[in-house]
């Protein structure tokens, strides 16, 4: 199986780093809120000159891709964060899962056509869209400011503090930023585009219309409207719900069009192939593995946290699991204090972990 193709995702390249490098490169210790763009709005200017073009330097991307960024002041910055909000949204949306999102020395899983890489191209893109929206209405792209609604005027938006997340802007830079449609009779380059595509729509069909009025005593005198983008959060578990419900293909020429189409396959003892894929369906090619075992795609199960209850018969695959008790510390019996504060007490109860046996 051959490489990504070219137009494989900055957001996706970056997704790739080793977890403990991704996690030194952001900041992460394992404990954050998995909340969207942490601190979006209070970060600095894009970085000028020299610098920008450095940070589009170091990232991987193609050479074409690279052009575009060093043209785009601030554009270097959003990639990262695109790159950050979905290594999260991964590792939460399969925080349960056999495969958590883990890509550390195990890259080549997104040279396969598995159901997870569906989800890794989905998820990139949809971030990446998500993120560029988001930066042009929080002012750091240059080129982009809110989003251009009718009736609604860009200083009187900034004004009041409704700017619209500018999606239209996102998607036209995204589909030039990832290029033309290209290998229209490769397999790989077809599923590879289709889930791209998924993952931009998923982010439109959460875009939505909020209204703020003004007036004198909270009256609607005035209203102002203006778009915006649903928590990521939603993104992610829509993209979540595809990867489950993923649809198998394998491809026919379609002599009329004279282009490669993705087909689910012909059931046994048929010769006539299965339907199409819907648009918003997520496909693969291949049955993915186990992952119960350390593998070249997984650093397997053994040792992962699991709830008894819930996903400790599949996230072990039959091993087993050891039960340890520690002692945990919170806050408890807090009370408000005149004037203002709260004060609690510590306590400490025992929690009992249960882990997957090797």
């Amino acid at each position: 199986m051959r490489p990504p193709p070219a137009l494989a995702l900055a957001a996706l390249c970056l997704l790739a780093l080793p977890a403990a490098a991704a996690a030194a490169y952001f900041g992460l210790t394992g404990r954050e809120v998995l909340t969207p763009f942490p601190g979006l709005g209070t970060a600095p200017a894009p970085a000028q000159g020299g610098a920008h073009l450095k940070q589009c330097d170091l990232l991987k991307l193609s050479r074409r891709q690279k052009q575009l960024c060093r043209r785009e002041p601030g554009l270097a910055e959003t990639l990262q964060d695109a790159a950050h909000l979905s290594l999260l949204e991964c590792q939460f949306q399969f925080r349960h899962e056999r495969w958590n999102c883990s890509l550390e020395g195990r890259t080549g899983l997104l040279k396969r056509g598995f159901k997870e890489t569906a989800f890794l191209y989905a998820v990139s893109s949809a971030a990446l869209t998500h993120t560029l929206a988001r930066a042009c209405s929080a002012g750091r792209m240059e080129r982009c400011t809110c989003d251009d609604s009718p009736g609604l005027e860009s200083r009187q938006a900034w004004q009041w503090g409704v700017c619209g997340d500018n999606l239209k802007y996102s998607t036209k830079f995204l589909n030039n930023f990832l290029g033309p449609k290209r290998g229209s009779k490769d397999l790989r380059a077809r599923v590879d585009a289709h889930n791209t595509h998924v993952g931009i729509k998923a982010v439109k069909s959460g875009l939505r219309t909020t209204c703020k009025c003004h007036g004198v005593s909270g009256s609607c005198a005035v209203r102002t409207c203006w778009k915006q983008l649903s928590p990521f959060r939603e993104t992610g578990q829509v993209l979540k719900l595809r990867h489950d419900s993923a649809v198998k293909v394998s491809s026919a020429t379609n002599e009329a069009l004279g282009r490669l189409e993705l087909w689910a396959p012909a059931r046994a003892g048929s010769s006539t192939k299965g339907p199409a894929p819907r648009p918003g369906d997520l496909v693969y090619m291949e049955d993915s593995p186990s992952f119960c075992r350390r593998s070249k795609y997984s650093p397997g199960t053994a040792g992962r946290v699991c709830s008894r209850e819930a996903s400790c018969g599949s996230l072990c695959c039959g091993r087993g699991y050891d039960t340890q008790s520690r002692l945990v510390a919170f806050s408890c019996h807090c009370q408000v204090q005149w004037c203002c504060y709260v004060e609690c007490q510590q306590c400490v109860q025992e929690e009992l972990v249960y882990t997957c046996k090797h």
